[in-house]
Parts: C-alpha cells; sequence; structure tokens
C-alpha cells in the first residue's frame, strides 16, 4: 500500500550441508531482534515436512555487523550455549558461501520475478508483495537450491544433511526458546510500588516478599504489557502493566510516542512563549505612546530615550 521498497533478507545456513535452516524477509534494516527471530526458525521444527534443518548450532559464524556484535545476541549466545564467531576483519574466510547463496538466488530466481530492478525503482505494474516474494523464495529453497547437487560439495543440501546421522540439539519447548532469544534481560529492583522500567510501572503480588531485592526483568520489545521477573536464577512472575494490560504495545511504538509528546509539548511551550512575548510588547507600545502623550514637552526626549527596563513597566 505504501512506496516500493527494497526489503533486506537475512539467511542462516548450514556450513555443512550448505542447506538453509531460516530465512526472514524485512522492510527495515538488520537488528538483534530480527537476528534473532530468524535464528528461532532455524532452530526450532518447521511446519512444513520436508523442511528438516533444525536444531542448536555448536557454532554461529557472523561479520561484524551491528545486528550480530549486539549486547543482546552475545546474551542469547550464552543462554542457549552456541559459540559466536565472527571473521576476522579484512579475511572473510567462509562469508563466501552466504555470498554465493545470495548470487545463486538473485541468478536464479529474483531476477524473473515482477520487480527486479538492478538499478532504480521499479514501475508501478510491476510491484510483487513481501507476502508473495517470501512465497517464492521459500519454493525456491525447498523445491529447487535443497533438491539440486551443489557445485563445491557435490551433493544436494538435503541429502547432505539427513546423511549426517546426527540427532539435533533442541530447547525443551518452544516457549523456552522465545524466552532465551526473543526477550531481553535487564536488572531492575523491586520498590514498594512495583518495579519501575522505560516510564511504565509493573505490578504482581508475589513481588510484595522482595521490596529492595534486585532482580533480573526479561522482557519482549514486541510486547511491553508485561515482563518475566527472575531472581537468583528463579522465576518468580509475570509482572503486568495496568496500562498496557489486555493490548499488545511494542518498544518501539512506547519510544515513539513518547518523542511525540515532547515534540507536542515543546511546539506548544514555543507557541505560548511567542504569545507572551507579543503581548508584552504590545502592552508596553500602548502605555509608551499614552506616556508620550501626556507628559511635557520638556519630558519627552526623556521618555523616548531607552531606559533600564523595570518591574512597573511589564
Amino acid at each position: 500500500s505504501g512506496p516500493p521498497v527494497r526489503p533486506w533478507l537475512t539467511v542462516i545456513m548450514d556450513d555443512y550441508s550448505r542447506a538453509i535452516a531460516g530465512f526472514g524477509l524485512s522492510v527495515q534494516a538488520p537488528s538483534a531482534l530480527h537476528t534473532a527471530l530468524i535464528l528461532r526458525q532455524a532452530i526450532w521444527r518447521k511446519p512444513l515436512p520436508q523442511w528438516k534443518i533444525l536444531g542448536i548450532p555448536e557454532t554461529f559464524y557472523t561479520d561484524h555487523g551491528s545486528d550480530f556484535t549486539s549486547k543482546h545476541l552475545e546474551q542469547v549466545s550464552a543462554d542457549v550455549e552456541i559459540a559466536l564467531v565472527f571473521s576476522e576483519a579484512g579475511m572473510p574466510r567462509g562469508r563466501g558461501k552466504i555470498e554465493r547463496f545470495f548470487r545463486t538466488v538473485n541468478q536464479m530466481l529474483l531476477c524473473g520475478l515482477p520487480g527486479y530492478t538492478p538499478a532504480g525503482l521499479p514501475s508501478d505494474h510491476a510491484i510483487l508483495t513481501m507476502s508473495a516474494l517470501e512465497a517464492e523464495l521459500q519454493r525456491f529453497i525447498l523445491d529447487q537450491y535443497h533438491q539440486r547437487p551443489h557445485s563445491e560439495t557435490g551433493e544436494p543440501p538435503q541429502a547432505r544433511w539427513e546423511s549426517g546421522g546426527f540427532l539435533p540439539r533442541l530447547p525443551e519447548s518452544l516457549e523456552q526458546l522465545d524466552l532465551l532469544l526473543l526477550t531481553v534481560a535487564k536488572n531492575r529492583k523491586v520498590r514498594p510500588d512495583g518495579i519501575h522500567f522505560q516510564g511504565l510501572r509493573y505490578l504482581d503480588l508475589t513481588l510484595a516478599a522482595y521490596v529492595g531485592e534486585s532482580v533480573i526483568i526479561r522482557y519482549d520489545p514486541r510486547d511491553m504489557a508485561e515482563i518475566r521477573i527472575f531472581h537468583d536464577n528463579r522465576f518468580l512472575c509475570r509482572a503486568i502493566c495496568a496500562e498496557l494490560a489486555g493490548e499488545t504495545i511494542a518498544l518501539r511504538e512506547i519510544i515513539q510516542a513518547r518523542n511525540r509528546r515532547r515534540r507536542d509539548l515543546r511546539q506548544t511551550l514555543q507557541d505560548r512563549s511567542r504569545t507572551v512575548d507579543a503581548l508584552l510588547a504590545a502592552h508596553q507600545g500602548a502605555r509608551h505612546v499614552d506616556d508620550l502623550a501626556s507628559a511635557p514637552e520638556a519630558n519627552r526626549a526623556r521618555l523616548e530615550t531607552p531606559r533600564l527596563k523595570r518591574y512597573i513597566h511589564e
């Protein structure tokens, strides 16, 4: 419904088989949360039976992008027990594998789709929606890329993955995986009126016994209605924000609303200041004219000269 955009494609590839474990499209620049979402898809079971690549990897190898070198991803790697390895600057060993896949997608898929324009923006009649593009990518990966022999390994990625004969390491549940991947941990102190975070107040009856104690909160940036409370590595409760109860509001929306409110207040203060200055100037001008009219000729020259401003003139 908006203007044409170029989406970002994030892909997680198995180094041994070259099979794709997860991918995602986004119109926003890559971020740590978006990378965690793709990693969640790569680790957990897929709804499609032919997509069998899954499991927690032993090593997560990537470059030095800001979405990969964040504190959040370092914490995710520690929680899920993944070795986070970055390629050395100027020595991109291993990165060519994922770059080769991107070139394969460009040459075998994208060039034949509507909206493919290497330079410039596509015309109005050559637009592909995000959902349609995602469906085309999934079809290409599962039906073509995974089934064709790879130029380097000599085997189809799907067959090479299945021939390994190993059991992938999986989390106990999808909820546990979400807790590790999609939530951010912060230290907070329990106050008598609850836990204060991002200008909001979170309450639960369990917190009454922990007033003054330091706890760890975990929150989902996509939903700020509740936070999870941990004490001494033990789950305590889920604290609810009464203002957001029953709603799903992202942290980004809260920050944007707060910034809009600040801009509105700043504009209101500026408008009122200009109005007061104009009224004061008009009032002072009118009093000055009255003083000139009623003063003797000898005093008019003295009144016309600038004088030190005193409170009587306000």
